[in-house]
């Protein structure tokens, strides 16, 4: 019987705005020697406008379906690589199947008054355009939590470390479950034989 885990795993980052998902990824994607995909990038480089413009003209759900599309296509890639997914991907059933289905999926976790004091001027991001963006992050912390940890096979709070010592987390977590070899490379580890 064939190992499932034969083809490449890549790793999928979810979480919060402002969690740390792009540049945790891209860091670690770095020190894997792996190819890092930003979902949002990919989406913006498709449609050829920001997500914010997307919002604007098409509306969240034209977004999302999009979004849809774009998560299945990278998450089952030939290719082991590093995916920073957007902050409500795991909104639709389809998604959470595919995370789980997948890639190795890491939740980065951080309160909404953390991830407040990160965005609370950032103008790009179009959920939180609103009076009260704290209260906004309050309220998707407490609609998403429960999806994020749903999908993932581990959780790592990425409110106070350092990018560095996050990443030094994240990669052992994927020495921990086989994933990479503990010297650092970056080729996938191999299955294990039944």
């Amino acid at each position: 019987m064939p190992d499932s885990r034969s083809s490449p795993v890549s790793v999928a980052l979810v979480g919060m705005p402002g969690s740390g998902k792009s540049a945790l990824g891209r860091r670690l994607a770095q020190r894997l020697d792996w190819p890092f995909v930003d979902l949002d990038q990919a989406i913006e480089d498709r449609v050829g406008c920001s997500i914010r413009e997307l919002f604007e003209r098409k509306g969240e759900p034209f977004f999302r379906d999009l979004e849809q599309r774009v998560i299945a296509e990278f998450s089952q890639g030939p290719v082991a690589s590093v995916i920073a997914t957007g902050g409500g991907a795991v909104l639709r059933t389809e998604n959470r199947e595919t995370l789980r289905s997948g890639p190795c999926v890491i939740y980065l976790w951080s309160t909404p008054e953390a991830l407040y004091r990160r965005l609370r001027h950032d103008v790009k991001r179009p959920l939180l355009q609103v009076a009260d963006p704290l209260a906004r992050l309050r309220d998707l912390y407490e609609q998403r939590d429960p999806l994020y940890r749903e999908v993932a096979g581990s959780v790592v709070d990425t409110g106070r470390a350092s990018v560095n010592a996050l990443t030094r987390t994240l990669h052992g977590l994927l020495v921990e479950q086989g994933i990479v070899p503990p010297d650092g490379a970056g080729a996938a580890a191999q299955p294990p034989q039944l």
